[in-house]
């Protein structure tokens, strides 16, 4: 299980500065959480997550929740109400969702009795007005996304079981990499369209080290599409790119307020001088009610090429 999320493999570890950057506030991605608090400097609330943690002899091991003990998952689950849903409640609903938008079921597996499902290995067979480009760019977005088990299944979150080979995966942008992967036939329009799928799929999460684990989800889902499409790797510039999108597209967000948690991360390696400090518990003193600078979030539209903040996307529906 240790091996879920590796850091320190490629492509995570060359592409890490670009997944652990904070679009909205131009800094980087914060913890959201004080679990590890007992680590020291650096892993409070407020820290943002660091490049340097994950170096050296005492580097931060990242861990999805089931390498976690149960004592912590129930912490977790009991201070932010984290729960991870099994892979076949995943699958159940973006099959619903797919029969939604093709007009009939069982488009990429059937379910059966025991919560597994079978794969339909067919060509999966679009109509005149529902084409293959428009599922692909089809925007999802998966709330409070965790380690984004809707988005991509490379693991069931409950079991730590691998899903390969990559067909079995029920992630709706694993049916979209699938799609790409029945309709191109050169790797120049596969990556054209897996780009697209991508960008196509949204998702936010309030703790930063969860938000990190679906970031690197959906980009070892890429690699791996890639590698066993065209059995090699895919070039660093592109892995670039991609991280680029996952960046802005995976953020990192209060789901209540429209606003990064927390309200303004803390400034990094920024340390406090003694009248700083005393400034400062003098105005918490005065003012328990105080509150942080709220900052909105951003995300970005691939089609028209802009960013926009997400609470101005919900008002126009």
């Amino acid at each position: 299980m240790d091996k879920l999320i590796d850091i320190n493999a490629y492509p995570v570890k060359d592409t890490l500065k670009i997944l652990l950057q904070d679009k909205s506030t131009k800094k980087n991605i914060i913890w959201a959480t004080d679990i590890y608090s007992e680590y020291g400097p650096g892993f409070n609330d407020k820290n943002q997550i660091k490049l340097s943690l994950f170096n050296g002899m005492n580097a931060f091991k990242l861990r999805p929740r089931i390498s976690k003990t149960l004592e912590e998952q129930q912490e977790r689950t009991r201070k932010k109400a984290e729960v991870m849903t099994p892979v076949w409640l995943c699958n159940k609903m973006n099959n619903y969702a797919d029969e939604q938008w093709f007009g009939r079921k069982d488009v990429f597996n059937h379910e059966n009795d025991d919560n597994t499902w079978t794969v339909n290995e067919e060509k999966i067979v679009f109509d005149g007005k529902r084409t293959w480009k428009k599922y692909v760019d089809s925007r999802r977005l998966e709330i409070t996304c965790g380690e984004a088990p809707y988005l991509v299944s490379r693991y069931d979150t409950t079991t730590g079981e691998l899903i390969v080979p990559p067909i079995r995966r029920i992630g709706f942008l694993d049916r979209k990499l699938r799609i790409v992967n029945e309709n191109t036939a050169t790797e120049v329009e596969w990556l054209k369209w897996a780009e697209r799928a991508i960008q196509s799929c949204y998702g936010y999460e309030y703790q930063g080290d969860n938000l990190l684990i679906a970031r690197i989800n959906v980009l070892l889902s890429f690699y791996e599409y890639f590698t066993e499409r065209w059995e090699h790797e895919p070039e660093m510039k592109t892995l670039t790119r991609i991280a680029n999108i996952i960046s802005w597209n995976i953020w990192q967000m209060d789901g209540l307020k429209d606003t990064v948690p927390l309200g303004k991360p803390y400034e990094e390696n920024h340390q406090m001088s003694l009248f700083e400090l005393l400034e400062f518990e003098d105005e918490t003193t005065q003012s328990q009610e105080k509150t942080e600078e709220a900052i909105p979030c951003k995300i970005y539209d691939w089609r028209s090429n802009t960013s926009m903040l997400f609470m101005d996307c919900k008002k126009k529906g």
